[in-house]
Protein backbone atom coordinates (compact mmCIF):
# COMPACT_ATOMS: atom_id res chain seq x y z
CA UNK A 1 0.00 0.00 0.00
CA UNK A 2 1.53 3.63 -0.90
CA UNK A 3 1.91 6.19 1.62
CA UNK A 4 -0.86 8.02 0.01
CA UNK A 5 -3.52 5.32 0.89
CA UNK A 6 -1.88 4.47 4.06
CA UNK A 7 -2.04 7.80 5.58
CA UNK A 8 -6.16 7.81 6.25
CA UNK A 9 -5.95 4.90 7.69
CA UNK A 10 -3.38 5.73 10.28
CA UNK A 11 -5.10 8.92 11.36
CA UNK A 12 -8.59 7.37 10.85
CA UNK A 13 -10.48 6.86 14.12
CA UNK A 14 -12.88 3.25 14.78
CA UNK A 15 -15.86 5.27 14.75
CA UNK A 16 -15.50 6.29 11.30
CA UNK A 17 -15.22 2.26 10.08
CA UNK A 18 -18.30 1.39 12.78
CA UNK A 19 -21.35 3.97 12.21
CA UNK A 20 -22.71 1.89 15.14
CA UNK A 21 -20.11 2.79 17.46
CA UNK A 22 -21.22 5.92 17.73
CA UNK A 23 -24.61 5.10 19.20
CA UNK A 24 -23.71 2.73 21.61
CA UNK A 25 -20.59 5.36 22.72
CA UNK A 26 -23.39 8.23 23.32
CA UNK A 27 -26.09 5.88 24.74
CA UNK A 28 -23.21 4.50 27.69
CA UNK A 29 -22.75 8.07 29.46
CA UNK A 30 -26.53 8.53 28.88
CA UNK A 31 -27.66 5.39 31.38
CA UNK A 32 -24.50 5.88 33.34
CA UNK A 33 -25.72 9.49 34.22
CA UNK A 34 -29.14 8.41 34.70
CA UNK A 35 -27.85 6.29 37.62
CA UNK A 36 -25.40 8.69 39.25
CA UNK A 37 -28.90 10.81 38.96
CA UNK A 38 -30.72 8.42 40.55
CA UNK A 39 -28.46 7.97 43.03
CA UNK A 40 -27.60 11.04 44.35
CA UNK A 41 -31.33 12.49 43.84
CA UNK A 42 -31.84 15.06 46.52
CA UNK A 43 -27.68 16.50 46.40
CA UNK A 44 -28.64 19.06 44.37
CA UNK A 45 -25.81 20.79 44.28
CA UNK A 46 -24.00 17.44 43.16
CA UNK A 47 -27.06 16.87 40.54
CA UNK A 48 -26.19 20.37 39.95
CA UNK A 49 -22.46 20.08 38.62
CA UNK A 50 -23.41 16.25 36.68
CA UNK A 51 -25.87 18.11 34.85
CA UNK A 52 -23.28 20.55 33.68
CA UNK A 53 -20.81 17.86 33.18
CA UNK A 54 -23.28 16.14 31.03
CA UNK A 55 -23.64 19.16 28.89
CA UNK A 56 -20.55 19.97 27.93
CA UNK A 57 -19.21 16.86 27.43
CA UNK A 58 -22.72 16.28 25.04
CA UNK A 59 -21.47 19.26 23.07
CA UNK A 60 -17.69 18.54 22.73
CA UNK A 61 -18.13 15.26 22.13
CA UNK A 62 -21.38 15.92 19.49
CA UNK A 63 -20.49 19.28 17.97
CA UNK A 64 -16.86 20.44 18.58
CA UNK A 65 -15.21 17.34 18.26
CA UNK A 66 -16.48 16.73 14.53
CA UNK A 67 -15.97 20.49 13.93
CA UNK A 68 -12.40 20.07 14.96
CA UNK A 69 -12.13 16.91 12.87
CA UNK A 70 -12.67 18.52 9.79
CA UNK A 71 -10.76 21.46 10.54
CA UNK A 72 -7.71 20.43 12.33
CA UNK A 73 -7.70 16.39 11.65
CA UNK A 74 -8.19 13.29 13.92
CA UNK A 75 -5.46 13.84 16.13
CA UNK A 76 -6.39 17.28 16.92
CA UNK A 77 -9.59 16.61 17.88
CA UNK A 78 -8.89 13.23 20.28
CA UNK A 79 -6.87 15.56 22.26
CA UNK A 80 -9.52 18.14 22.21
CA UNK A 81 -11.83 15.17 23.70
CA UNK A 82 -9.57 13.82 25.85
CA UNK A 83 -9.47 17.23 27.82
CA UNK A 84 -13.08 17.81 28.02
CA UNK A 85 -13.38 13.91 29.57
CA UNK A 86 -10.43 14.46 31.88
CA UNK A 87 -12.63 18.18 32.88
CA UNK A 88 -15.53 16.08 32.58
CA UNK A 89 -13.82 13.00 35.30
CA UNK A 90 -12.29 15.17 37.54
CA UNK A 91 -15.26 17.22 37.98
CA UNK A 92 -17.64 14.92 38.22
CA UNK A 93 -15.33 12.13 40.33
CA UNK A 94 -14.97 15.57 42.93
CA UNK A 95 -19.17 16.47 43.11
CA UNK A 96 -19.57 12.71 44.04
CA UNK A 97 -16.79 12.02 46.42
CA UNK A 98 -15.79 9.38 43.56
CA UNK A 99 -18.11 7.71 43.81
CA UNK A 100 -18.03 3.84 41.69
CA UNK A 101 -20.79 5.11 39.27
CA UNK A 102 -18.14 8.36 38.59
CA UNK A 103 -15.05 5.91 38.11
CA UNK A 104 -16.75 4.04 35.75
CA UNK A 105 -16.04 6.76 33.10
CA UNK A 106 -12.62 6.78 33.18
CA UNK A 107 -12.46 3.14 31.44
CA UNK A 108 -15.49 4.14 29.61
CA UNK A 109 -13.63 7.14 28.21
CA UNK A 110 -10.22 4.96 27.31
CA UNK A 111 -12.11 3.32 25.02
CA UNK A 112 -12.87 6.19 23.66
CA UNK A 113 -9.18 7.64 23.15
CA UNK A 114 -8.26 4.21 21.37
CA UNK A 115 -7.52 5.37 17.97
CA UNK A 116 -5.07 4.71 15.58
CA UNK A 117 -2.60 7.65 15.76
CA UNK A 118 1.02 7.89 16.98
CA UNK A 119 -0.04 10.30 19.53
CA UNK A 120 -2.75 8.10 21.43
CA UNK A 121 -0.92 6.34 23.96
CA UNK A 122 0.55 10.25 24.70
CA UNK A 123 -2.87 11.14 25.59
CA UNK A 124 -3.42 8.39 27.47
CA UNK A 125 -0.39 8.50 29.67
CA UNK A 126 -1.21 12.00 30.53
CA UNK A 127 -5.34 11.50 31.10
CA UNK A 128 -4.41 8.60 33.66
CA UNK A 129 -2.27 10.65 35.65
CA UNK A 130 -3.97 13.84 35.86
CA UNK A 131 -7.46 11.81 37.03
CA UNK A 132 -5.02 9.49 39.45
CA UNK A 133 -3.39 12.95 40.94
CA UNK A 134 -6.60 14.47 40.93
CA UNK A 135 -8.69 11.36 42.82
CA UNK A 136 -6.14 10.45 45.09
CA UNK A 137 -5.32 14.93 46.17
CA UNK A 138 -9.32 14.67 46.35
CA UNK A 139 -9.52 11.95 49.18
CA UNK A 140 -10.46 9.06 46.83
CA UNK A 141 -9.95 6.01 48.40
CA UNK A 142 -6.45 4.44 46.88
CA UNK A 143 -7.64 0.57 46.45
CA UNK A 144 -10.73 2.18 44.14
CA UNK A 145 -8.36 4.40 42.48
CA UNK A 146 -5.94 1.67 41.74
CA UNK A 147 -8.55 -0.80 40.51
CA UNK A 148 -10.53 1.35 38.10
CA UNK A 149 -7.33 3.17 37.10
CA UNK A 150 -5.83 -0.60 36.38
CA UNK A 151 -9.13 -1.70 34.74
CA UNK A 152 -8.79 1.50 32.01
CA UNK A 153 -5.12 0.91 31.77
CA UNK A 154 -6.09 -2.79 30.59
CA UNK A 155 -9.25 -2.14 28.91
CA UNK A 156 -7.45 0.83 26.81
CA UNK A 157 -4.79 -2.39 25.96
CA UNK A 158 -7.43 -4.83 24.63
CA UNK A 159 -9.04 -2.35 22.54
CA UNK A 160 -6.16 -1.33 21.36
CA UNK A 161 -5.39 -4.02 19.95
CA UNK A 162 -8.46 -4.97 18.65
CA UNK A 163 -8.01 -1.67 16.60
CA UNK A 164 -4.94 -2.54 15.24
CA UNK A 165 -6.46 -5.79 14.36
CA UNK A 166 -9.13 -3.69 12.37
CA UNK A 167 -6.42 -1.56 11.13
CA UNK A 168 -4.60 -4.84 9.39
CA UNK A 169 -8.05 -5.98 8.09
CA UNK A 170 -8.38 -2.65 6.31
CA UNK A 171 -5.07 -2.32 4.97
CA UNK A 172 -5.16 -5.48 3.19
CA UNK A 173 -9.02 -5.02 2.42
CA UNK A 174 -7.32 -1.45 0.20
CA UNK A 175 -4.68 -3.26 -0.74
CA UNK A 176 -6.80 -6.28 -2.03
CA UNK A 177 -8.85 -3.83 -3.84
CA UNK A 178 -5.82 -1.67 -5.16
CA UNK A 179 -4.88 -4.66 -7.08
CA UNK A 180 -8.28 -5.79 -8.02
CA UNK A 181 -8.17 -2.15 -9.69
CA UNK A 182 -4.27 -2.31 -10.89
CA UNK A 183 -6.02 -6.34 -12.50
CA UNK A 184 -8.83 -4.67 -13.50
CA UNK A 185 -6.88 -1.66 -15.62
CA UNK A 186 -4.29 -4.69 -16.86
CA UNK A 187 -7.51 -6.74 -17.89
CA UNK A 188 -8.93 -3.57 -19.73
CA UNK A 189 -5.57 -3.17 -21.53
CA UNK A 190 -5.31 -6.04 -22.50
CA UNK A 191 -8.36 -6.28 -23.80
CA UNK A 192 -8.14 -3.29 -25.91
CA UNK A 193 -4.64 -4.53 -27.12
CA UNK A 194 -6.83 -8.05 -27.77
CA UNK A 195 -9.06 -5.39 -29.80
CA UNK A 196 -6.71 -4.15 -31.80
CA UNK A 197 -4.73 -6.94 -32.71
CA UNK A 198 -7.87 -8.10 -33.78
CA UNK A 199 -9.13 -5.24 -35.72
CA UNK A 200 -5.33 -5.42 -37.60
CA UNK A 201 -5.44 -9.25 -38.52
CA UNK A 202 -8.77 -8.24 -40.12
CA UNK A 203 -7.12 -5.59 -42.17
CA UNK A 204 -4.22 -8.13 -42.71
CA UNK A 205 -6.43 -11.18 -43.88
CA UNK A 206 -8.38 -8.28 -46.22
CA UNK A 207 -5.48 -6.71 -47.75
CA UNK A 208 -4.36 -10.79 -48.14
CA UNK A 209 -7.37 -11.25 -49.89
CA UNK A 210 -6.75 -8.04 -51.96
CA UNK A 211 -3.47 -9.03 -53.21
CA UNK A 212 -4.08 -12.45 -54.10
CA UNK A 213 -7.02 -10.97 -55.98
CA UNK A 214 -4.39 -8.66 -58.09
CA UNK A 215 -2.18 -11.74 -58.22
CA UNK A 216 -5.50 -13.63 -59.81
CA UNK A 217 -6.14 -10.73 -61.91
CA UNK A 218 -2.25 -10.46 -63.32
CA UNK A 219 -2.50 -14.14 -64.30
CA UNK A 220 -5.99 -13.69 -65.90
CA UNK A 221 -4.68 -10.69 -67.88
CA UNK A 222 -1.44 -12.38 -68.81
CA UNK A 223 -3.84 -15.19 -70.13
CA UNK A 224 -6.21 -13.31 -71.91
CA UNK A 225 -3.03 -11.09 -73.67
CA UNK A 226 -1.74 -14.68 -75.05
CA UNK A 227 -5.69 -15.25 -75.96
CA UNK A 228 -6.01 -12.50 -77.68
CA UNK A 229 -2.01 -13.07 -79.77
CA UNK A 230 -3.01 -15.64 -81.55
CA UNK A 231 -5.91 -14.18 -83.26
CA UNK A 232 -4.72 -10.65 -83.35
CA UNK A 233 -1.69 -12.51 -85.26
CA UNK A 234 -3.98 -14.01 -88.05
CA UNK A 235 -5.68 -10.90 -88.06
CA UNK A 236 -2.28 -9.29 -89.37
CA UNK A 237 -0.93 -11.83 -91.14
CA UNK A 238 -4.58 -11.83 -93.28
CA UNK A 239 -4.21 -8.32 -93.83
CA UNK A 240 -1.02 -8.07 -95.13
CA UNK A 241 -1.79 -10.96 -97.51
CA UNK A 242 -4.96 -9.06 -98.61
CA UNK A 243 -2.73 -5.08 -99.20
CA UNK A 244 0.07 -7.17 -100.73
CA UNK A 245 -2.29 -8.64 -103.66
CA UNK A 246 -4.73 -5.79 -104.46
CA UNK A 247 -1.30 -3.98 -104.76
CA UNK A 248 -0.43 -6.93 -107.11
CA UNK A 249 -3.68 -5.91 -109.05
CA UNK A 250 -3.53 -3.87 -112.09
CA UNK A 251 -6.94 -2.90 -112.57
CA UNK A 252 -8.43 -2.04 -109.18
CA UNK A 253 -11.69 0.37 -108.74
CA UNK A 254 -11.36 3.62 -106.84
CA UNK A 255 -13.09 2.27 -104.20
CA UNK A 256 -10.67 -0.81 -103.65
CA UNK A 257 -7.77 1.64 -104.87
CA UNK A 258 -8.75 4.02 -101.45
CA UNK A 259 -8.74 0.26 -99.86
CA UNK A 260 -5.23 -0.11 -100.71
CA UNK A 261 -4.16 3.54 -100.03
CA UNK A 262 -5.54 4.48 -97.01
CA UNK A 263 -8.01 2.12 -95.33
CA UNK A 264 -5.64 -1.31 -95.04
CA UNK A 265 -2.60 0.97 -94.02
CA UNK A 266 -4.46 2.46 -91.22
CA UNK A 267 -6.01 -0.98 -90.19
CA UNK A 268 -2.70 -2.08 -89.73
CA UNK A 269 -1.65 0.54 -88.00
CA UNK A 270 -4.40 -0.29 -85.61
CA UNK A 271 -3.25 -4.00 -85.40
CA UNK A 272 0.35 -3.28 -84.68
CA UNK A 273 -0.95 -0.82 -81.75
CA UNK A 274 -3.22 -3.71 -80.04
CA UNK A 275 -0.57 -6.33 -80.84
CA UNK A 276 1.98 -3.94 -78.64
CA UNK A 277 -0.42 -3.01 -75.94
CA UNK A 278 -1.22 -6.97 -75.83
CA UNK A 279 2.67 -7.22 -75.81
CA UNK A 280 3.06 -4.54 -72.82
CA UNK A 281 0.45 -6.50 -71.29
CA UNK A 282 1.78 -9.68 -71.60
CA UNK A 283 5.20 -8.74 -70.35
CA UNK A 284 3.79 -6.58 -67.32
CA UNK A 285 1.54 -8.99 -66.39
CA UNK A 286 4.29 -12.12 -66.20
CA UNK A 287 5.04 -13.23 -62.32
CA UNK A 288 8.57 -15.22 -63.43
CA UNK A 289 11.31 -13.61 -61.84
CA UNK A 290 13.26 -10.99 -64.13
CA UNK A 291 16.76 -11.03 -64.61
CA UNK A 292 19.05 -8.23 -65.32
CA UNK A 293 19.39 -7.00 -68.85
CA UNK A 294 19.68 -4.10 -70.87
CA UNK A 295 17.19 -1.73 -71.51
CA UNK A 296 16.30 1.52 -73.24
CA UNK A 297 14.39 3.51 -70.22
CA UNK A 298 12.73 6.00 -72.66
CA UNK A 299 11.27 3.05 -74.42
CA UNK A 300 9.68 1.79 -70.87
CA UNK A 301 8.32 4.91 -70.23
CA UNK A 302 6.39 4.76 -73.62
CA UNK A 303 5.32 1.37 -72.39
CA UNK A 304 3.88 2.80 -69.39
CA UNK A 305 2.15 5.51 -70.86
CA UNK A 306 0.60 3.13 -73.41
CA UNK A 307 -0.84 0.57 -70.18
CA UNK A 308 -2.02 3.64 -68.40
CA UNK A 309 -3.43 5.40 -71.48
CA UNK A 310 -7.12 4.54 -70.16
CA UNK A 311 -6.09 5.92 -66.54
CA UNK A 312 -4.90 9.53 -67.90
CA UNK A 313 -7.92 10.34 -70.31
CA UNK A 314 -8.98 12.95 -68.20
CA UNK A 315 -5.56 15.01 -68.24
CA UNK A 316 -3.13 16.65 -70.23
CA UNK A 317 -0.08 14.30 -70.43
CA UNK A 318 3.54 15.47 -71.56
CA UNK A 319 6.27 13.78 -71.60
CA UNK A 320 10.00 14.73 -72.32
CA UNK A 321 11.94 12.19 -73.40
CA UNK A 322 16.11 13.19 -73.11
CA UNK A 323 17.27 10.13 -74.81
CA UNK A 324 19.13 8.50 -72.28
CA UNK A 325 20.09 5.40 -74.12
CA UNK A 326 20.65 2.14 -72.58
CA UNK A 327 21.38 1.07 -68.83
CA UNK A 328 21.17 -2.11 -67.54
CA UNK A 329 18.43 -3.62 -65.12
CA UNK A 330 14.62 -5.13 -64.58
CA UNK A 331 12.66 -3.23 -67.40
CA UNK A 332 9.12 -5.27 -66.48
CA UNK A 333 10.16 -3.98 -62.42
CA UNK A 334 10.78 0.08 -64.07
CA UNK A 335 7.52 -0.63 -65.95
CA UNK A 336 5.46 -1.38 -62.80
CA UNK A 337 7.11 1.82 -61.19
CA UNK A 338 6.13 4.09 -63.92
CA UNK A 339 2.58 2.76 -64.00
CA UNK A 340 2.33 3.05 -60.52
CA UNK A 341 3.28 6.39 -60.26
CA UNK A 342 1.29 7.25 -63.32
CA UNK A 343 -1.87 6.03 -62.18
CA UNK A 344 -1.92 7.66 -58.78
CA UNK A 345 -0.81 11.03 -60.57
CA UNK A 346 -3.78 10.74 -62.81
CA UNK A 347 -5.70 10.04 -59.86
CA UNK A 348 -4.66 12.80 -57.74
CA UNK A 349 -5.48 15.05 -60.87
CA UNK A 350 -8.74 16.70 -61.60
CA UNK A 351 -9.93 16.75 -65.14
CA UNK A 352 -7.92 19.10 -67.78
CA UNK A 353 -5.19 18.81 -64.85
CA UNK A 354 -1.48 18.14 -66.35
CA UNK A 355 0.31 15.01 -65.64
CA UNK A 356 4.30 14.96 -66.81
CA UNK A 357 7.31 12.86 -67.37
CA UNK A 358 10.52 13.78 -67.95
CA UNK A 359 13.68 11.41 -68.22
CA UNK A 360 17.03 12.71 -68.50
CA UNK A 361 20.83 11.24 -67.94
CA UNK A 362 24.37 12.30 -66.32
CA UNK A 363 27.40 10.73 -65.99
CA UNK A 364 26.46 8.09 -63.89
CA UNK A 365 22.66 7.81 -63.40
CA UNK A 366 19.87 8.12 -65.46
CA UNK A 367 16.81 10.37 -63.96
CA UNK A 368 13.04 10.36 -63.82
CA UNK A 369 10.46 13.05 -62.56
CA UNK A 370 6.34 11.69 -62.76
CA UNK A 371 5.05 15.33 -61.75
CA UNK A 372 1.12 16.24 -61.49
CA UNK A 373 -0.75 19.35 -60.75
CA UNK A 374 -3.43 17.68 -58.73
CA UNK A 375 -4.39 17.37 -54.83
CA UNK A 376 -0.95 17.22 -52.95
CA UNK A 377 0.06 15.96 -49.55
CA UNK A 378 0.52 16.60 -46.40
CA UNK A 379 3.29 16.35 -44.26
CA UNK A 380 1.81 13.55 -42.41
CA UNK A 381 1.30 12.03 -45.47
CA UNK A 382 4.30 12.19 -46.43
CA UNK A 383 5.78 10.83 -43.71
CA UNK A 384 4.19 7.39 -44.07
CA UNK A 385 4.16 7.30 -48.06
CA UNK A 386 6.00 4.64 -48.58
CA UNK A 387 4.63 2.41 -45.46
CA UNK A 388 3.27 -0.96 -46.85
CA UNK A 389 -0.50 -0.70 -46.65
CA UNK A 390 -0.39 3.10 -46.14
CA UNK A 391 -3.00 4.44 -48.25
CA UNK A 392 -5.19 7.99 -48.12
CA UNK A 393 -7.82 6.35 -50.58
CA UNK A 394 -11.47 5.28 -49.76
CA UNK A 395 -12.05 1.33 -48.93
CA UNK A 396 -11.98 -0.75 -51.62
CA UNK A 397 -9.78 1.98 -54.05
CA UNK A 398 -6.34 0.83 -52.73
CA UNK A 399 -4.29 -1.60 -51.35
CA UNK A 400 -1.59 0.55 -49.70
CA UNK A 401 1.05 -1.50 -51.55
CA UNK A 402 1.16 0.55 -54.86
CA UNK A 403 4.32 3.00 -53.44
CA UNK A 404 5.76 0.41 -50.98
CA UNK A 405 6.67 -1.35 -54.12
CA UNK A 406 7.84 1.07 -55.66
CA UNK A 407 10.19 2.32 -52.94
CA UNK A 408 11.50 -1.46 -53.00
CA UNK A 409 12.29 -2.12 -56.34
CA UNK A 410 14.03 1.57 -56.58
CA UNK A 411 16.26 0.59 -53.68
CA UNK A 412 17.12 -2.64 -55.42
CA UNK A 413 17.87 -1.21 -58.32
CA UNK A 414 20.64 0.63 -55.74
CA UNK A 415 18.42 4.11 -56.60
CA UNK A 416 17.09 6.72 -54.76
CA UNK A 417 13.45 8.29 -54.89
CA UNK A 418 12.40 11.76 -53.50
CA UNK A 419 8.68 13.57 -53.08
CA UNK A 420 8.01 16.89 -53.64
CA UNK A 421 4.40 18.11 -52.60
CA UNK A 422 2.48 20.55 -51.40
CA UNK A 423 -1.70 20.85 -50.76
CA UNK A 424 -3.64 22.08 -53.30
CA UNK A 425 -0.48 22.38 -56.17
CA UNK A 426 0.37 19.54 -56.90
CA UNK A 427 3.53 16.27 -56.52
CA UNK A 428 6.61 15.16 -58.31
CA UNK A 429 8.64 11.83 -57.46
CA UNK A 430 12.11 11.73 -58.49
CA UNK A 431 13.69 9.28 -59.22
CA UNK A 432 17.78 8.42 -59.78
CA UNK A 433 18.71 5.03 -61.42
CA UNK A 434 22.16 3.75 -61.79
CA UNK A 435 23.25 2.91 -65.70
CA UNK A 436 24.42 -0.15 -63.97
CA UNK A 437 23.06 -1.69 -60.47
CA UNK A 438 25.99 -2.37 -57.72
CA UNK A 439 27.77 -5.56 -58.47
CA UNK A 440 26.65 -6.14 -61.90
CA UNK A 441 29.65 -6.74 -64.20
CA UNK A 442 28.24 -4.01 -66.69
CA UNK A 443 29.72 -0.74 -68.05
CA UNK A 444 28.53 1.67 -70.96
CA UNK A 445 29.80 1.36 -74.22
CA UNK A 446 31.01 4.12 -76.59
CA UNK A 447 27.82 3.08 -78.76
CA UNK A 448 25.97 4.56 -75.88
CA UNK A 449 24.49 0.95 -74.82
CA UNK A 450 26.11 -1.75 -72.28
CA UNK A 451 28.82 -4.21 -72.70
CA UNK A 452 29.93 -6.90 -69.79
CA UNK A 453 33.28 -5.31 -68.26
CA UNK A 454 36.34 -6.93 -68.60
CA UNK A 455 38.30 -9.03 -66.40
Amino acid sequence: MDAHAKQPVLEADPEQFHPGLQLVAGLGPVVFNAALFFWFWGQWSVLLALAGVWVVLGFVNVLLVEWVTRRSGRGVAETVRLLANLVGSVVGGTATHWHPLAWVFVPYSLLLFSGVDRWVRHRTAVYLGVVAVAALGSGAEPGMTLAFLLLGVFGFLVSEKRITALRGVLEQVLRQRGELEKAHQALAQTHGELEAAHQELQQLHQRALEQERLSSLGMLAAGVAHEINNPMSFVTSNVNSMLRDLRDEPNLSEVMKEYVDDVLPATLDGIKRVNTIVGDLRRFARGDPEAHTSYELDAEVETALRIVHGQLSHVRVEKELGGVGRSVGRPRQLVQVLVNLLVNAGQATASGGLVRIRTRRDAESIHVEVSDTGTGMSEETKRHLFEPFFTTKPSGEGTGLGLSVVHGIVKSHGGHIEVESEEGKGTCFKLRLPLVPPLLQYEPSTDGGMRRRKG
